[in-house]
C-alpha cells in the first residue's frame, strides 16, 4: 500500500503504539485521525505530533462501548472526508491470577482488547469499500503467540483478535480490502509502566516508534503479520509449537518472580 494521501484511523491514538503509529504514518503523507478516551491525553498527542509539522485530527470517545464507536467512525468520516485505514490499537491489559482478578476487569479486557475491534471492523466495512485500496490493522500482541502465566485473558482477546485477522482477510481478499495483524512484544509505553519483569523474565522493552516503523513497513508490503521479538521470538513460537512442554518448564522456574512482577500490571 502506497501511504501517501490515505485516509487512516488509528484507536488508541493518544499515546504508546498508537501515537507512534500515527506520527510513522503522517510522515509518509496520510491524513490521520486519532481516538481515545482521555480528552486531555489526545490535546497533548496532537501538541506532540504538531511539534513535527503533522496535523491530526482528535476523536473523544470510547471504543469499548456503541455510542464511542458509532461516535468514533462518524467523526473520522467527516474529519478525513472518508476512510482509506483503519487501526485497531485501543486496548488493555490487567494480569494477575485468574481466580483472583475481578471480574469486571476481566469483562473490560474482552470488551476493548476483542470486542471492540470486531465491532468497529464490522461497522467500518461499508466506508472501506468504497476505498479503491482499503487496509485494516489489528494490533494485537506476542502473547497471543505464546500464552504467558497470569495474562490467561489478555492472550485469549489478544489471540481472538489475531484470528479474527487472518479469517477476516480471508473472507475478504479479492474485495480490495486487506488485513494486517502486528504482534508487538513488550514495548516502553504507558500501558508497561505498571510492568516491573524485566528481560530475564522475558520482557525486553523496545522503542515504540521502533514498533510502529514496523508496522508501517508490513502496511506498505502488504504484509499478513508484523511479529515483534527478532530470533529470541521467533525461536521460542517454534519450541512452543514443537515442544510446549518446554515451554512449560521454563515458565515454571520463573513463576514465582513472574508473578509478583506483574501483579500491579493494569492498563484498563
Amino acid at each position: 500500500m502506497n501511504l501517501e494521501g490515505k485516509r487512516v484511523l488509528v484507536t488508541g491514538g493518544s499515546s504508546g503504539i498508537g501515537l507512534a503509529l500515527a506520527s510513522a504514518l503522517l510522515a509518509k503523507g496520510a491524513s490521520v485521525a486519532i481516538s481515545g478516551r482521555r480528552p486531555e491525553v489526545l490535546v497533548r498527542a496532537a501538541e506532540t505530533l504538531s511539534q513535527s509539522g503533522h496535523a491530526v485530527k482528535t476523536i473523544a470517545a470510547d471504543v469499548a462501548t456503541p455510542d464511542g464507536r458509532t461516535a468514533t467512525l462518524r467523526q473520522a468520516i467527516d474529519a478525513l472526508g472518508g476512510l482509506d485505514v483503519l487501526v485497531n490499537n485501543a486496548g488493555g491489559v490487567r494480569a494477575g491470577r485468574l481466580e483472583t482478578t475481578p471480574e469486571a476487569e476481566l469483562q473490560a479486557m474482552i470488551d476493548v482488547d476483542l470486542v471492540a475491534p470486531i465491532m468497529l471492523t464490522r461497522e467500518a466495512l461499508p466506508v472501506l469499500r468504497t476505498s479503491a485500496d482499503a487496509m485494516i490493522v489489528n494490533v494485537s500482541s506476542g502473547i497471543a503467540l505464546i500464552g504467558a502465566p497470569f495474562y490467561a485473558t489478555y492472550a485469549a482477546t489478544k489471540a481472538g483478535l489475531a484470528r479474527f485477522g487472518e479469517a477476516l482477510r480471508r473472507e475478504l481478499k479479492g474485495e480490495g480490502i486487506h488485513v494486517l495483524t502486528a504482534y508487538p512484544g513488550a514495548t516502553d509505553t504507558p500501558m508497561m509502566a505498571s510492568n516491573r519483569a524485566g528481560p530475564e523474565l522475558g520482557f525486553s522493552r523496545e522503542p515504540a516508534m521502533a514498533v510502529a516503523n514496523a508496522i508501517v513497513e508490513g502496511m506498505e508490503a502488504n504484509a499478513f503479520e508484523v511479529i515483534r521479538g527478532g530470533d529470541v521470538r521467533a525461536q521460542m513460537i517454534a519450541l512452543n509449537r514443537d515442544n510446549p512442554a518446554a515451554v512449560d518448564e521454563r515458565f515454571l522456574g520463573l513463576k514465582p518472580a513472574l508473578e509478583d512482577a506483574v501483579k500491579d500490571h493494569a492498563a484498563l
